[in-house]
């Protein structure tokens, strides 16, 4: 019988969660801080990319989503991990009463509309989600400031914060609250993923997700908008297999 891994495992200087969706989100519950779910498209920026850096080395841990990175991993590096999707989080994040009830959870999300799709499957689902636990993001520059997320998130406290904006940001927001909240919470960085269940993004059907073919079912729903974004992730290759397990350098 293969041995099951349970600690992290560094990949391009990441700490990387390698064991269950279950562990992982009892982990998050338990001890709070940043967890990440890099996609490829973003993380092979890793090295150009000074915030986005930043907040995955510094976050508390990451869940091994890329189908891309997995591979090539278990390709050439010992010990093989298995793929966590970042919607396989999400569901089993889902399921923990300590997410659903009201006050618990602080929902950032991109935009009125998503947001309005969202909260609505949300709460046919069992997740109390009040209006006030629901944040509008401001379209963030370079450097992340948001005194107002602050301020909100400061004065109702809430256990989780779930980011579902965009990937490559949402990590730096989530890197900035951590490092400016005066508690602990559990900030989970998981992107499109709600919407893949709210119907706000194109719905990844369980067995897709389970052979890690999600990324293929987002081209195919929409060739011109994630095609090239999906082409462009093979840069991650030359990358992971240069650097392995250590931090990338920017080049130039």
């Amino acid at each position: 019988m293969t041995r099951q891994i349970r600690e992290d495992l560094k990949i391009l200087g990441v700490r990387f969660h390698v064991g269950s969706a279950d562990e992982a989100v009892a982990r998050a519950v338990r001890d709070g801080g940043l967890v990440v779910v890099p996609a490829a498209p973003a993380l092979k920026n890793l090295a150009q990319d000074a915030g986005y850096r930043q907040a995955l080395v510094g976050a508390d841990f990451a869940i091994a989503d890329s189908a891309l990175m997995v591979w090539l991993w278990n390709l050439v590096e010992q010990p093989k991990i298995p793929k966590l999707s970042g919607l396989k989080y999400l569901r089993t994040l889902l399921e923990h009463e300590d997410v659903c009830g009201e006050g618990q959870t602080f929902w950032v999300m991109p935009t009125a509309a998503s947001a309005a799709r969202n909260v609505n499957w949300l709460r046919e689902n069992g997740v109390a989600v009040r209006d006030e636990d629901v944040y509008l993001a401001p379209l963030y520059g370079a450097e992340i400031v948001d005194e107002e997320l602050l301020r909100r998130l400061e004065a109702q406290r809430p256990r989780h914060i779930v980011m579902a904006i965009g990937g490559g940001t949402q990590e730096r927001v989530g890197w900035y609250l951590k490092q400016r909240l005066s508690y602990l919470p559990a900030i989970h960085c998981i992107g499109a993923a709600i919407g893949f269940l709210s119907g706000d993004q194109v719905a990844i059907p369980e067995w897709v997700d389970r052979i890690g073919m999600g990324w293929l079912w987002r081209v195919a729903s929409d060739p011109k908008r994630y095609g090239p974004r999906y082409w462009d992730a093979r840069h991650l290759a030359p990358m992971l297999l240069k650097y392995r397990d250590r931090l990338p350098v920017a080049q130039g």
